[in-house]
């Protein structure tokens, strides 16, 4: 099962870092050394509100297949299709995800919030992997 195809009504990124290590002299000098050439640790969080419980039921059920926050899957599929990556200024995907190679996987549960009989607003946060 892929992740649900819905477009989210919000979304909050965060680029993520490169991987670095410090290491500090005691006299104060500071070396840093890069031990890769992607970022990493991207942070994704979609919310999709108002939605029909069937359609919340999804990303609970896309949530139990990949095993919690176990397993990946391709960002492609992760809220990134053409009508999400509207609004984005500067890059084809400024995501980042597609074009590094990135995998998403689930931080925590979906938070499922019932907005009244039959509808619910769902938040989704993602990190993105190598």
């Amino acid at each position: 099962m892929a992740f649900p195809t819905l477009s989210p009504t919000s979304r909050d990124f965060t680029p993520g870092d490169w991987p670095i290590k410090r290491f500090n002299a005691q006299s104060g000098a500071e070396v840093r050394i890069l031990y890769g050439s992607q970022r990493t640790n991207m942070k994704l969080s979609l919310s999709y509100e108002n939605i029909s419980d069937s359609n919340a039921e999804l990303f609970l059920e896309h949530y139990d297949e990949m095993k919690g926050t176990y397993s990946t899957f391709d960002a492609a599929s992760a809220g990134q299709n053409d009508k999400v990556k509207t609004g984005w200024k500067g890059s084809n995907n400024a995501l980042g995800a597609g074009a590094s190679g990135a995998r998403y996987r689930y931080e925590g549960p979906p938070q499922v919030s019932q907005v009244r009989p039959g509808v619910s607003t769902v938040t989704v946060n993602l990190i993105g992997v190598l």
